[in-house]
């Protein structure tokens, strides 16, 4: 059986949370760090594809997204650009991302989402 591959940053603590989560339930994951190893150009299309907006994939709260004003810019982005981006700097990914199995899963806020996910 393959293993839910999981993107973190080891100094968040929503990943923490995250981990933990996952580790209660006995689901052994795969761990990258986001910063050092983001998600492939393929990753991020195929979740943008999934979520829908862009917008969802990116860590609007970080430093990153903040310094390089993406909220002003994000709207007139291509979503090529958006996941060339994304790629390349690991720190403006929400976190964590969860690849699993053709399916993804961003951020930690619904509990409810990750027991549906990984039902």
């Amino acid at each position: 059986m393959s293993k839910p591959v999981v993107y973190a940053y080891s100094g968040c603590g929503t990943c923490k949370s995250a981990l933990k989560w996952l580790a209660s339930r006995g689901i052994d994951a795969q761990v990258k760090p986001i910063r050092e190893t983001p998600p492939s150009r393929k990753e991020l299309s195929d979740a943008l594809a999934q979520l829908g907006g862009v917008r969802q994939l990116f860590n609007t709260s970080g430093g990153d997204y903040k310094e390089l004003g993406l909220k002003d810019k994000l709207a007139s982005m291509t979503e090529s650009d958006a996941i060339d981006l994304l790629a390349s700097r690991g720190n403006l990914v929400k976190r964590p991302f969860v690849a699993f199995k053709g399916r993804y899963l961003v951020g930690f806020k619904d509990q409810a989402a990750w027991e549906a996910f990984f039902a």
